[in-house]
């Protein structure tokens, strides 16, 4: 019973633990650029616009859910760990989510 009771209570300090230097660095809060080529045409937006913006140009039918959750999951990974995202090419360069 005391090394569940201490496995617990490890557990949950490990849970509520100061984020490393590397996360703490990480800038996330919701707002994301778009690119195509290297030309950003939406800077500082939320998460939803830049997904549905990103949709557009690249023809993805945002009606099935699937598509709709894979881009915000991609554009939520972009913002909380500063990685671009390559949607799609389009005939000006690659479409791009990044970090803002």
């Amino acid at each position: 019973m005391r090394k569940l009771l201490a496995t617990i209570a490890i557990g949950g300090a490990l849970a509520f633990a100061a984020p490393s230097a590397a996360e703490a660095q990480t800038k996330q809060d919701g707002l994301v650029n778009v690119s195509v080529g290297d030309v950003t045409i939406l800077q500082d937006v939320n998460i939803a616009a830049a997904v549905d913006v990103v949709a557009q140009i690249c023809g993805i039918d945002l009606d099935v859910l699937a598509n709709v959750q894979l881009l915000t999951a991609a554009a939520t990974l972009v913002d909380n760990r500063s990685r671009n995202y390559t949607v799609c090419r389009a005939e000006d360069g690659k479409v791009q989510i990044t970090q803002n």
